[in-house]
């Protein structure tokens, strides 16, 4: 098995980007890639720690995050499973990376740049939902943003509601936890997770 081992090698194997994949990169949102970041309602959280990656899904009714200018999201960190692992990241080491998804769009927007973990309580305050506020604010400083091809999530055909799978086919969150500790007690959690659900999503 041939392995590469150099961007030289990648170069050479794939040639030069196309004007198009520079020209898109910009250093502030753009009108138009502001209309596509607040119209996705989900995104994927990259960050990095010294206990290595880290990516997890953020979602949010309307808007995942709040665009406060051209170079400032507001990302509310509401109810989860209390892991911290991107949060912990951040404050140790500000790079992140982000991909927003639209649903209905094939085009994706990706962003990288640096952020803080912020407890302001006016920023908290903006937040309320349901009388509930997140317990604080990731603030995040664009580097870059750019879209990105719309190949990908075509060839998955990501939208296509014929190809959506039965998710009774699929493993429970009880099944793969007691996969992984025989003894957990996998009916009882699968039986009260969307009533638990329900009641902390925010």
């Amino acid at each position: 098995m041939h392995i590469v081992t150099s961007v030289e090698e990648l170069k050479q194997l794939y040639g030069d980007a196309g004007e198009a994949s520079i020209t898109k990169v910009t250093s502030v949102l753009t009108p138009l890639y502001r209309r596509m970041i607040e119209a996705s309602p989900f995104m994927a959280l990259a960050t990095v720690g010294s206990e290595g990656l880290d990516c997890s899904p953020r979602g949010d009714l309307g808007g995942v995050v709040r665009v406060e200018d051209e170079k400032t999201l507001h990302l509310p960190d509401w109810r989860g499973n209390n892991r911290v692992d991107s949060l912990a990241n951040i404050v140790r080491d500000p790079r992140i990376a982000l991909m927003f998804l639209i649903p209905g769009s094939n085009t994706t927007m990706r962003l990288n740049g640096r952020a803080v973990v912020s407890i302001d309580p006016a920023l908290l305050d903006s937040f309320e939902m349901d009388g509930k506020h997140p317990r604080c604010v990731v603030v995040i400083t664009i580097e870059e943003v750019y879209f990105q091809c719309a190949r990908a999530v075509m060839r998955a055909e990501l939208w296509n509601v014929e190809r959506f799978v039965d998710p009774a086919s699929l493993p429970s969150p009880g099944m793969m936890l007691k996969a992984a500790k025989a003894d957990f007690d996998q009916e009882t959690y699968d039986r009260e997770a969307p009533v638990r659900a329900a009641k902390t999503l925010w």
